[in-house]
C-alpha cells in the first residue's frame, strides 16, 4: 500500500471513531433527558399481573437483576423491542412488564396470548403507575438490582443490548 491509501484509511478510521463516540453521547443524553424519575418507594409496592400473580420488585431483584419493561400495545417501536424482551424472559431472564394504557385486562390478555408473551404483564390501564413513575416514553426499560435502579433506557433495544445491561447490573 502506498502512503496515500494508508493516510486515507487512518482518516476514515478516525472519523468513524468520532462518529461512534458522538452517537453514543447523543444516545446517552437522550436517555438522561427521557429517563423516568422513580419515587424512592417504587419497589415497595407489590403489583398484580393479568394472570393474578403478585410481583414484588424488591424481592424479585434481590438475587439477580430485574428488567422492568414498560410498553404499550399501540407503541410502534415496542413491536421491535417486545420480541427481544420476550426471548429474554423465555430463556429464564428476570423480567416483569408493564403495559401502559393498553385496555382492560381481558383485552390485554387476548393481545398477550396472540403474541405468545412469556413474561408477566402488569396492566397499567389508565396510566396511573407510569405517571407516578414519570414514564412518558414507550418502550422504557428499567434494570433494578436489590430494589435500586441500576440503569434506564428508552426506545428500541436489541436482545444483546438487554443481555449486556442485565449482565452489567449483575456485577
Amino acid at each position: 500500500m502506498d502512503n496515500r491509501k494508508i493516510n486515507r484509511l487512518r482518516r476514515w478510521a478516525r472519523e468513524g471513531i468520532i462518529l461512534v463516540l458522538l452517537t453514543l453521547a447523543v444516545v446517552w443524553g437522550v436517555d438522561q433527558y427521557r429517563k423516568p424519575m422513580l419515587p424512592a418507594s417504587f419497589s415497595a409496592t407489590p403489583m398484580q399481573s393479568i394472570d393474578g400473580n403478585i410481583h414484588d420488585i424488591a424481592a424479585l431483584s434481590q438475587e439477580r437483576p430485574l428488567l422492568i419493561y414498560v410498553w404499550a400495545t399501540w407503541c410502534s417501536i415496542c413491536r421491535y423491542t417486545t420480541p427481544a424482551v420476550n426471548q429474554l424472559a423465555d430463556e429464564g431472564g428476570n423480567v416483569v412488564s408493564i403495559a401502559m394504557r393498553s385496555g382492560d385486562n381481558a383485552k390485554l390478555a387476548r393481545w398477550v396470548d396472540k403474541k405468545q408473551l412469556k413474561m408477566p404483564v402488569i396492566n397499567d390501564a389508565n396510566g396511573a403507575l407510569s405517571q407516578q413513575w414519570h414514564v412518558s416514553v414507550t418502550p422504557t426499560l428499567v434494570v433494578v438490582s436489590k430494589g435500586n435502579v441500576v440503569s434506564t433506557t428508552t426506545g428500541w433495544t436489541s436482545y444483546w443490548g438487554l443481555k449486556i445491561r442485565m449482565w452489567w447490573a449483575g456485577l
